[in-house]
């Protein structure tokens, strides 16, 4: 629905309206926070971790708190030194002015970017808290609090979050751009103005700071960071450049990183700048870009599981579809994705599967025995299919075929201790048929480079082992078509024949 009022087109202006705004707050929220302000019992641990449900009033809080400090005092980091700050009793007062509105009167364009942020929150915890325990405070209320300056903006003037995601998600106009035509003045100016003027945690100034006035560095380390499959040269272009690693390294770009990824992932977790942001967060963390997929898919998730509702979008249910689906272009199914399966020619499916079986083995190295396995696979139907193979010890599967994907799949190399699905398999032969039925189960525990080759929801995963060890694991559906009963039939039969040939190559080793 348009505003009636007027946009501001200064920074001034904008300053003074938005600093004056008060955000709304859900009524239950705002009823219970203040029952537990009331309660002498509670601790303020307590109320700040109620608090929490809503990012509004979290913000109001530790906004007074700094502001009533004075610019001479330190700023509070956290909500809980907010409310010793302010004392209980502030605090009830402050808590009271705070507008309480049925949820459904509260702008959707608020309530969808607080659900950025706190799917933010939930990434730097994952990710960042653990390797940072002391700044476990700083790192959450950094990171919830990042994007506070757009919910004021977003109070005021919900319609600007449509308009945005239309020119920037759907359209593709610079984001640079589509914030000065909205605004009259770039939205990371005026965001570091109300960071600064609300005397929000430092982390979130610097990180502002950093996208405004310091792009240099960030453009350097994702120079590097794109180099992910080399972590040796990674270090050592680190090492060349000492500012730059002492930069990359601070705790502060955590809450910076975990913003980049959550609301990149907004529109789609495999577009170029969502990738940015991934390989930036794998150079910081030291990690595989698979790892590091692997993470934030499980981390977003949870956040889904914790703070979604039906009417607002998280990033995890595009986990759900096909990788390349967009939810702003109609949910779009790809090509692949309603693609006729390939219909298996059973004579040469019969003769394939008659030399895999051979006695003794006709095969006279690994690169025969995978190809001729590749070759059965297709045969009994399956166009995409990848063969991944582990090390001695199981620290890696790299791949050795594969058949139907991008060029990629050559040198995939993942490891199978970031995926639990994966470990599974890897430990006893068993089978796996991803369906639409039983894929939100599954699919944040599967490697985000096998699921950008294989966009699909009706897929068959294998696990093969020779000597009691899992070697092998294969990965193939039909173009991301459904699977009937018959043609799983005929890939397990084809499997137990490179599980025989397995075998029998072993055995002529020795």
């Amino acid at each position: 629905m348009p505003t009636s009022k007027p946009l501001p087109r200064t920074l001034k202006d904008w300053l003074e309206q938005l600093d004056k705004h008060l955000l709304p707050v859900p009524v239950d929220h705002h009823l219970n926070v203040c029952r537990a302000l009331s309660d002498s019992r509670r601790s303020l641990r307590e109320i700040a971790e109620l608090m929490q449900a809503s990012p509004a009033l979290a913000l109001s809080v530790l906004r007074e708190a700094n502001r009533q400090a004075g610019s001479f005092s330190a700023p509070s980091e956290s909500l809980e030194s907010a409310l010793s700050r302010l004392g209980l009793q502030r605090t009830l007062e402050l808590v009271k002015r705070q507008p309480a509105c049925p949820l459904d009167e509260i702008p959707l364009a608020l309530r969808q970017i607080q659900l950025i942020s706190r799917h933010a929150a939930q990434q730097a915890g994952g990710l960042f808290s653990g390797r940072l325990a002391r700044l476990w405070q700083e790192i959450h209320w950094g990171s919830l609090l990042f994007l506070a300056p757009i919910w004021s903006l977003l109070t005021a003037h919900p319609e600007l979050f449509e308009q945005w995601e239309q020119r920037v998600l759907v359209q593709a106009e610079p984001a640079a751009k589509v914030a000065q035509d909205l605004l009259g003045v770039p939205l990371l100016s005026l965001c570091l103005a109300l960071a600064e003027r609300w005397r929000l945690p430092d982390w979130v100034i610097q990180g502002y700071r950093l996208l405004i006035a310091d792009r240099r560095q960030l453009v350097k380390a994702l120079h590097i960071a794109r180099d992910n499959q080399h972590p040796l040269h990674q270090q050592q272009m680190l090492d060349a450049d000492t500012p730059l690693r002492r930069w990359l390294t601070q705790p502060a770009n955590s809450i910076l990183l975990a913003n980049g990824l959550a609301l990149s992932a907004h529109h789609a977790w495999n577009s170029p700048h969502s990738l940015r942001w991934q390989h930036l967060t794998g150079l910081y963390l030291q990690l595989p870009l698979s790892d590091v997929q692997q993470q934030i898919h499980q981390h977003a998730a949870q956040s889904a599981r914790q703070q979604a509702t039906a009417d607002l979008w998280h990033p995890a249910q595009a986990l759900l579809w096909p990788w390349d689906a967009r939810r702003l272009q109609g949910k779009a199914i790809t090509p692949a994705a309603t693609a006729t399966p390939a219909t298996p020619t059973d004579n040469g499916w019969r003769q394939h599967c008659a030399q895999l079986l051979a006695q003794p083995s006709a095969f006279h190295n690994l690169e025969q025995l995978t190809s001729g396995a590749t070759q059965a696979l297709q045969a009994c139907g399956m166009s995409r299919v990848l063969l991944l193979l582990a090390d001695p010890s199981h620290s890696r599967l790299r791949a050795q075929q594969q058949t139907g994907l991008d060029k990629l799949a050559n040198t995939l190399v993942i490891d199978p201790q970031q995926s639990q699905v994966l470990r599974r398999l890897l430990k006893a032969p068993a089978q796996l048929r991803l369906t639409p039925a039983n894929i939100a189960q599954f699919s944040a525990l599967l490697p985000g480079s096998l699921k950008a080759l294989f966009p699909s929801e009706h897929l068959l995963i294998r696990s093969l082992a020779s000597n009691d060890r899992g070697v092998m694991v294969i990965v193939a559906d039909q173009a991301g078509a459904v699977l009937s009963d018959a043609s799983v039939q005929v890939f397990g039969k084809t499997a137990q024949c490179i599980q025989r040939a397995l075998d029998s190559f072993a055995n002529r080793e020795r």
